[in-house]
């Protein structure tokens, strides 16, 4: 069994417009959802192997944060050029070659793609994962390489605004 936990990354900042997209960074908002995101997680008992995670700093902030709350290594975040920016086709590729040792990943991207990446693989619809929400898709396959359109179980779906205002 494979558990994707997908994550939206949190709330970025718009301050300084002379930053490129990939070098925005988190705003007082999303440095406050990330870490309450991931003791969420936590807190529900689910033991996270790894954090495959896009390059952007927005969603690599999101990824520490995570990283930080489930008192997992450095060494257990894999950073991946090709999750940022990415549709269907590409976050699929990303699932299918997460490293078999592990068995329970979360993958911090970007929406419009995330979303839609959600309801490609898992049963239930979401209309859209909102700034640092979870999904969580449980696959009864033994390999990453089986995941594919349908194959998932939605069991979970979390964000901040349904915890802080």
């Amino acid at each position: 069994m494979k558990n994707l936990f997908l994550v939206r990354h949190a709330k970025s900042s718009w301050e300084d417009p002379s930053l490129s997209d990939v070098e925005r960074p988190l705003n007082k908002r999303g440095k406050r959802d990330a870490p309450f995101m991931g003791n969420l997680l936590k807190s529900k008992g689910f033991l996270i192997e790894a954090v495959y995670t896009s390059n952007a700093k927005r969603a690599l902030m999101t990824a520490e944060s995570f990283l930080k709350e489930l008192n997992l290594d450095k060494n257990k975040l894999i950073v991946d050029e090709n999750i940022y920016e990415a549709g269907i086709k590409e976050l699929n590729n990303v699932v299918n070659n997460i490293l078999e040792k592990f068995n329970s990943v979360i993958l911090v991207g970007h929406n419009p793609g995330l979303t839609a990446f959600a309801n490609f693989l898992g049963d239930k619809y979401i209309d859209n994962i909102p700034t640092c929400g979870i999904v969580g898709i449980e696959f009864q396959v033994k390999s990453w390489k089986e995941i594919e359109r349908g194959k998932g179980k939605t069991f979970l779906f979390e964000y901040p605004k349904k915890y802080l205002k």
